[in-house]
């Protein structure tokens, strides 16, 4: 028995110890490390969830002490099990591993992948806020006008009570208040919810695809990050954002991605420079060369969006999109300057703790606020911030209406995206031949 560390991030690291760990005799899983996500390590993967072989658990440590645990623990084999990263990064990673004497492994998707009885379309992408979430409301879009019931399956974002959250359903906005749902969360399973989508999301994602098997004709999985798919897949779309052009190519696993997909969907053209989507093309050419190809659109839309014009603004960008994902702007800053907003207000002098935090952590922020709310006191935080902020009002573009979670003295005006394709092929096209 080979004793074996995970690194992860409260997402895939689960999913891979469930899928080629849990039971398996050849291994001793003796740590998770997590990063990314704040107030994951210190807790424990629950002996609930981690089989017969684990009756304590397992503990969760941060990836600080990565090197000191392998060293403690004499483990000979570390697998790194987190996404949206640069290729650099993990190969940084892997030479800290293998400096302190162990092997350092990528599991793939023959690994771990499970198998549905039910076709499964996967909506994956490239790099974190490339428009997964707004293509995978267009395919279910598509198979709902023709009769098909859909449910869509998250990535995971067990942030709270992992046994509690083994198997989560949501089909109403209540919902996510009875499972205590993060900001993140709301994100990703709001927009569902509202074009009639049911959401399935948790923690064993193999218990979690039994259950919606029961309900669901197709099942579509809604990919997080830069992720591949936790199931195998009878049609893989991957999305790509010709503003981060050649990051297909220069991050994990999102060029894994990159080379398995049958669909390419280049989103935001409308606002990408030409340059950008010339370079995906080549690089589609290259490397993936019989991909069929979707140009679209996400153009964005406030209700009364004229009040915006003249107006001195607050810009709330999607927390993942400009944290890890990179990018320093998002749909909030292309809304303001649709509208013609009069000035960006710069909400970093009034940040607030874990907000401020964030900033220091990503300093290519700049004139926007990151939706943050992995928890509680994230909420508060971000909720204290915008409340500081000397402005005459706020632009979201989470997507989710703040305005549920977070009550503000001046008005908050959401914005929304929809996939729009150009031309043909379509995803419509693209759902009649499968």
């Amino acid at each position: 028995m080979k004793n074996v560390i995970i690194m992860g991030a409260a997402g895939r690291d689960f999913h891979n110890f469930n899928t080629y760990f849990r039971d398996n005799p050849n291994f001793k899983v003796v740590a998770f490390t997590a990063t990314q996500i704040p107030d994951i390590a210190g807790r424990k993967y629950p002996a609930v969830l981690a089989g017969k072989m684990y009756p304590d658990g397992i503990p969760i440590f941060p990836e600080e002490e990565l090197t000191d645990l392998i060293r403690k623990n004499n483990v000979t084999k570390v697998y790194f099990s987190y996404s949206d990263t640069s290729h650099e990064y993990v190969m940084h990673r892997a030479s800290q591993v293998q400096a302190a004497g162990a092997s350092f492994i990528l599991l793939g998707p023959v690994d771990t992948m499970v198998k549905s009885v039910k076709p499964v379309i996967s909506i994956c992408a490239v790099r974190t806020g490339c428009g997964k979430s707004q293509t995978t409301r267009k395919v279910g879009a598509v198979l709902i006008a023709k009769g098909r019931k859909v449910a869509a399956i998250r990535h995971p974002m067990p942030y709270g009570d992992l046994a509690v959250q083994k198997v989560q359903r949501f089909a109403a906005y209540e919902d996510l208040d009875k499972h205590h749902c993060t900001i993140e969360e709301r994100e990703e399973y709001e927009p569902h919810i509202k074009a009639g989508i049911i959401v399935y999301a948790g923690v064993d994602y193999e218990a979690i695809l039994r259950e919606a098997e029961k309900e669901a004709d197709v099942i579509l999985w809604d990919g997080g990050n830069n992720d591949f798919p936790f199931y195998k897949s009878d049609l893989e779309i991957v999305v790509v954002d010709p503003h981060r052009a050649g990051h297909e190519l220069l991050y994990y696993p999102g060029e894994t991605n990159f080379r398995r997909a049958q669909v390419i969907v280049i989103n935001k053209m409308d606002t990408a420079p030409k340059e950008g989507v010339d370079k995906i093309l080549e690089n589609i050419k290259a490397y993936n060369p019989g991909a069929i190809v979707i140009k679209a659109d996400s153009p964005t839309h406030v209700e009364n969006g004229e009040q915006i014009r003249g107006k001195r603004v607050l810009v709330v960008e999607d927390g993942p999109t400009v944290t890890h994902g990179g990018m320093p702007f998002g749909a909030g800053v292309v809304t303001a300057e649709k509208y013609g907003a009069g000035e960006l207000v710069d909400p970093r002098p009034f940040a607030v703790e874990s907000i401020a935090a964030t900033y220091a952590k990503y300093p290519h922020m700049v004139k926007i606020l990151p939706a943050m709310g992995y928890g509680e006191k994230q909420v508060a935080d971000l909720a204290a911030t915008i409340d500081k902020v000397d402005c005459d009002l706020i632009i979201s573009a989470t997507p989710i209406d703040l305005n549920r979670l977070i009550k503000t003295r001046k008005p908050m005006l959401p914005v929304g995206y929809d996939l729009q394709e150009i031309g043909s092929p379509t995803i419509e096209d693209v759902l009649q031949k499968f």
